[in-house]
């Protein structure tokens, strides 16, 4: 079964801690509901057309009715005229939210976890923070573990580990609340502190 990786202060591998044996039995059509719902939900449902009836101007006859010997026509705004209104477009009034319960967030949560642990790329440490406050420092971390990219799941972001960590494009430090399954399967890999994997892992 696979584990995730304990590392030390210097970020040196330590040991290993195993994953309930439910994070590997989950049907990994959940975390594919999930980010399908995730991804829905960011719409931003903007896209719009005016019908004949919101199009400013047409409201004379163009031309007689008959004697031109051309087809009859009451406004320059109907939407065969060049200019006019739009039939049966967008009207950015759909609901593009897609429902999942809760018992499918946390599967689809599992299976994400898991599969990071099988690919080696879950780590726990202790403790994680950039007490200098520098980008550089935080740098070094994520170059440290080798990895592409990194989700650092922090227990409680102080101020100088957020002001080192923000402007990285490979690295996103959140807290526990924000952490849910597309964001774990969008990164190459998770750092996570050992209270919050306790957490996150406690079964039931």
């Amino acid at each position: 079964m696979s584990k995730a990786i304990v590392l030390d202060n210097n970020l040196k591998k330590s040991g290993e801690a195993e994953l309930p044996a439910s994070f590997f039995e989950v049907n990994p059509h959940n975390l594919y509901l999930y980010v399908k719902s995730y991804q829905a939900a960011l719409r931003a449902n903007s896209a719009k057309t005016k019908t004949r009836s919101e199009v400013r101007g047409g409201g004379k006859k163009p031309y007689a009715q008959k004697g031109g010997g051309r087809a009859r026509a009451g406004s320059t705004r109907s939407p065969i005229w060049v200019g006019g209104g739009v039939a049966h477009g967008p009207k950015n009034n759909r609901n593009y939210n897609q429902k999942i319960n809760k018992k499918q967030k946390r599967a689809a949560l599992e299976c994400a976890i898991a599969e990071k642990a099988k690919n080696g790329k879950l780590f726990i440490v202790e403790n994680i923070a950039v007490e200098s406050g520098k980008t550089k420092d935080a740098a070094t971390i994520v170059k440290n573990l080798a990895v592409r990219d990194a989700l650092i799941v922090k227990d409680l972001i102080d101020e100088k580990s957020f002001y080192a960590f923000r402007n990285l494009s490979n690295a996103y430090l959140v807290e526990p609340n924000e952490v849910n399954a597309f964001t774990v399967a969008a990164f190459d890999s998770i750092v996570i502190e050992k209270s919050v994997y306790d957490q996150l892992t406690k079964e039931g």
